[in-house]
């Protein structure tokens, strides 16, 4: 296992020095080495829960502001949970047992479950008329002495699960965009917020597809990201106007929708975004134009903003907002306190609570803020949700 050690220590290391840039990257980084992870192990689905949560705390302890990586383990651990309940059916044998407590097989054939379900599927009652007919069914296994799945079977199927979730990952961009059809109209104008490449790939859907319309971009200082996208819209000919984030309430009555990506989607509907965002939504709020996210199913959250495993804020290094030398001479620290005369407070998101929010538009389909929890209890498991090691009292 020292090899496997290696990846997680070199992914840990660049979630550490933040070389890692996108919840998408990191979402698909950390699934691919859960499903090496558990390539190379053979044990049963109860130590294989342990490896994956011992990789992920590993993982989450590297980066805690960024949520996507638990996220996926989380998912993963289901996926693993999900396949230790499903058993192999071919050789469960449904079979009648007397009055005496003697086990007697009906009509010399046993009745399988495997066939039970094939016959439900194409003729419903069917099953349900056998059960009737037979009142004291006990179920035993034929034929080999392993009763349960192998591992190799197992292990394939849980495989076979990450690689479908990899693969969500990978195209959740274009399904997304698939819908911008449907929400994006003739001559609108849409508002957004920095640069998101889900926004960038959804407006360019909309303009493939022939709709003429407008973009206002939020240069969101202070790293002025706005400027990325909208030099990316107007390469694609979109019609494109960076106006600056102090200006968004007085321009936000032309606007038709408000399309935004953001960093987490919490478990109650509120979401995790770039600093300025919660600016954006009460100004949609008070207009009332519809605040729209878009983000993969890879930045659901099931946690709440008051978990304590959640960090609602990172602060960023201040020369994103003041150059050294702009600020040095003010450095000096003041006569008996030992602190220094000014700081620079920079932080990296806002929250957004979901009363602000309209819709989330993910590669599954769109959602109201109050359909999240259906979501957390499809993807999640509530064994799952506290990934973190309690400390010792």
């Amino acid at each position: 296992m020292a090899e496997v050690q290696a990846l997680v220590n070199e992914l840990a290391t660049k979630l550490r020095k933040r070389k890692v840039e996108g919840s998408r990257e990191t979402a698909r980084l950390t699934a691919e080495l859960l499903r090496t992870v558990i390539s190379q192990q053979r044990v049963t689905s109860a130590a294989l829960v342990e490896v994956v949560r011992d990789v992920g705390q590993q993982l989450i302890a590297a980066n805690p502001v960024e949520l996507a990586v638990g996220n996926i383990v989380r998912r993963v651990l289901r996926i693993i949970r999900d396949g230790d309940l499903s058993p192999e059916v071919g050789g469960l044998t449904l079979v009648s047992q007397g009055d005496d407590g003697d086990i007697v097989e009906e009509d010399d054939k046993p009745f399988l479950l495997s066939d039970a379900i094939s016959q439900t599927i194409l003729h419903p009652p069917s099953l349900v008329a056998q059960l009737e007919s037979k009142p004291n069914l006990v179920c035993h296994f034929e034929g080999k002495a392993d009763k349960t799945p192998s591992s190799w079977q197992f292990k394939h199927q849980i495989i076979e699960g990450v690689n479908d979730l990899i693969e969500d990952i990978n195209t959740c961009h274009e399904l997304i965009a698939d819908q911008a059809l449907e929400l994006i109209h003739q001559n609108e104008v849409i508002l957004t917020l920095g640069h998101s490449r889900t926004v960038k790939k959804f407006l360019y859907a909309a303009k493939e597809k022939k709709r003429s319309f407008q973009v206002y971009v939020a240069e969101g200082a202070p790293k002025h990201l706005g400027h990325v996208l909208a030099n990316e819209l107007t390469e694609k000919h979109l019609q494109t106007t960076v106006i600056p984030d102090s200006s968004v309430f007085a321009m936000i009555s032309r606007v038709n929708m408000v399309i935004v990506g953001v960093h987490a989607v919490m478990a109650n509907g509120g979401v995790i975004a770039p600093v300025g965002m919660n600016m954006v939504a009460l100004a949609a709020k008070r207009h009332a134009v519809p605040f729209v996210v878009v983000g993969g199913t890879h930045k659901l959250c099931p946690l709440f903003p008051n978990n304590p495993e959640v960090l609602l804020n990172d602060m960023r290094c201040p020369s994103e907002l003041l150059s050294f030398g702009d600020f040095s001479d003010c450095m000096d620290f003041s006569v008996g306190s030992g602190s220094p005369l000014l700081h620079v407070v920079n932080p990296a998101f806002d929250y957004v609570p979901p009363e602000l929010v309209s819709l989330f538009v993910t590669e599954i389909g769109g959602y109201h803020p109050s359909y999240i929890y259906r979501l957390i209890s499809d993807y999640y498991s509530a064994d799952d949700i506290v990934l973190q090691q309690k400390p010792a009292s």
